[in-house]
């Protein structure tokens, strides 16, 4: 699309999610290893308010959300919750700030995309916003207002910074098959119309005025085109799950300029091959799809298959160098 804003060359950048507590050793890690393009961390590991929904929850304007047993619930009023939510999020910017000094480059920030916070955020009858239309409507609404605000935020304490939004949508293919299923267990919501879903993203990826936003699923099946249609500049997903039937949307994708996050480095502990075998099935995809070798590295940035908050320390540590590695094997020998 035209008016997609671009995405320069990135080589390697983390999901979001990493293992601990604490921020600032967070921080140090997504900007240390991702010298070019580092993350705002997230660190589910404290608690509510600190898990993808309840920070996105923290972020929504005129809406609020509070944990019950079953998950999160929307509530009138601001809580001990959102809170909680607002005051780490505060932590890790804070922190981010420290480790970004004079910085000039590529900052990713990440929240929870409109109908994955709708598939999880329940309503007082304890159903998912999903099962809503209008309440639909209104949480993409307020989580567009709610990244505007923050990422002015992210801008006024980084402000050497190219902002690039990441919304997190794992729920998509679910929401778009009706497989997101109702409180009883029993049955699934009806599947939302694709239409409805496009342009609810449109909107959302709006926020961001003239800078790119990723979308980013680790969920089989990726909605490529309709992610092409509603204006997103890449798409970030996990490479071992891809199919050859997903070959000519990934081809067009890369031909009409779309960047591919590819997911090829484990998300929890396990043995990491050597950089260039992590990179060989995008080398094998290239190839398959006739494409230029020396697109490659403008074309692919390499990260973990998933966020790595149920990874060990030292694991996270060794993907997120292993990314760096293989993605400069990648540039350096793209045949």
């Amino acid at each position: 699309m035209n008016d997609t804003p671009h995405l320069p060359p990135a080589l390697a950048t983390g999901i979001g999610s990493l293992p601990g507590t604490d921020a600032r050793e967070a921080a140090k890690a997504a900007t240390g290893s991702f010298e070019d393009f580092p993350h705002l961390p997230e660190l589910p590991a404290r608690g509510p308010g600190a898990d993808m929904i309840g920070r996105t929850a923290g972020l929504l304007v005129e809406l609020y959300a509070r944990v019950e047993p079953s998950g999160w619930r929307i509530g009138d009023r601001p809580g001990r919750d959102t809170r909680r939510a607002r005051s780490w999020l505060g932590e890790d910017l804070d922190a981010l700030e420290e480790f970004t000094q004079g910085y000039e480059g590529l900052l990713k920030v990440q929240a929870v995309g409109p109908w994955t916070l709708a598939a999880a955020l329940e309503l007082k009858n304890g159903e998912a916003a999903l099962s809503d239309p209008g309440a639909c409507r209104d949480l993409a609404a307020s989580l567009a207002e709610g990244l505007r605000q923050h990422l002015e935020e992210v801008r006024r304490r980084v402000p050497g910074a190219r902002l690039v939004l990441q919304l997190d949508e794992p729920s998509l293919t679910a929401v778009l098959r009706g497989q997101v299923r109702t409180a009883s267990g029993y049955r699934t919501h009806r599947a939302v119309d694709r239409q409805t879903v496009e342009a609810a993203l449109r909107d959302v990826v709006g926020v961001h005025d003239g800078g790119p936003v990723v979308v980013h699923t680790c969920a089989p099946d990726v909605p490529f085109a309709l992610l092409r249609r509603a204006g997103v500049a890449g798409i970030s997903f996990d490479f071992s799950l891809l199919t050859e039937r997903d070959d000519e949307v990934i081809g067009e994708a890369v031909e009409g300029g779309t960047r591919l996050f590819a997911g090829v480095v484990p998300g929890t502990d396990a043995p990491l091959s050597d950089p260039a075998g992590s990179v060989m099935g995008v080398r094998t995809l290239w190839r398959r799809l006739g494409l230029r070798p020396g697109l490659l590295p403008e074309a692919v940035t390499v990260t973990p298959a998933c966020g790595l908050a149920g990874a060990s320390p030292g694991y996270a540590r060794s993907a997120y160098a292993h990314c760096v590695r293989a993605a400069r094997s990648l540039a350096d020998n793209p045949e």
